[in-house]
């Protein structure tokens, strides 16, 4: 439940180890919340990490097994109370060639891509109806807006996510919870290391400033930069027989 001065208090990290997750959890703590749970994969039984002067908690979790994915969320209640924030911040990108070469693969990236955040946006959706309030963080990417051929089996599972974020955004709309989509261009972290940088890229903790201005101001899309916003309003309206040349 949110304090007496409208801050967030607590907050759950699918995906505990993310970069972009965890740099949106210090500046919530560093706002005001005390209790986080941070869930990722082997997590249980390890060493809490010290995020200012918040209570933190670890559990595990598994974005490739939905059917565990419910219980996680209601374990993170069981921990904290009601979640304020919960934020999926989990998948993999990989490279285009190397799903060409390998169909499988390519599968396995999409079922974490689209179909965990799927399950776990509808066990959090289900709680933070239940409660009456708190929000999805969703993050999407541009690589959804319009998908490229350089990266279209990571691209096509962001449009998927981003479609489904939306329509559940919508589904929500008057229970008193809300879902925010977030939208990046490239940013630099580990998962892109070693990649060159696109225009108009950002850091970790340029996203989570743009969540965090998000989130006070009650936003249901943020694109970070502000400014790929209207990039895009162009991009869409391109020609495919021109936008398949765009360079890779």
């Amino acid at each position: 439940m949110r304090n007496a001065l409208g801050s967030v208090d607590t907050v759950l990290l699918l995906g505990g180890r993310s970069e972009i997750g965890l740099a949106i959890v210090e500046r919530l703590v560093r706002d005001g919340a005390r209790r986080v749970v941070l869930a990722a994969r082997g997590a249980a039984g390890g060493t809490p990490p010290v995020i200012g002067d918040a209570e933190v908690h670890l559990v595990d979790f598994d974005a490739a097994r939905p059917e565990t994915h419910g219980e996680v969320i209601e374990t993170a209640a069981k921990l904290v109370g009601d979640l304020d924030v919960v934020i999926p911040a989990f998948g993999v990108l990989g490279s285009q060639a190397a799903y060409d070469a390998d169909p499988v693969a390519a599968a396995e990236a999409v079922a974490v891509n689209y179909g965990g955040h799927v399950s776990a946006g509808l066990s959090a959706a289900r709680r933070l109806r239940e409660q009456g309030h708190g929000t999805l963080v969703v993050l999407s990417s541009v690589a959804g807006v319009r998908v490229r051929r350089a990266n279209f089996v990571y691209g096509s599972a962001k449009a998927g996510l981003d479609g489904f974020a939306q329509g559940l955004g919508d589904a929500l709309h008057g229970s008193g919870a809300r879902v925010m989509v977030v939208r990046p261009g490239f940013v630099v972290g580990r998962m892109t290391e070693g990649m060159s940088p696109a225009p108009m890229s950002s850091t970790p903790g340029e996203v989570a400033d743009a969540v965090i201005a998000g989130l006070r101001s009650g936003a249901e899309t943020v694109w970070v930069p502000g400014r790929l916003r209207w990039v895009f309003a162009v991009t869409r309206l391109l020609p495919r027989a021109i936008w398949r040349r765009m360079p890779r």
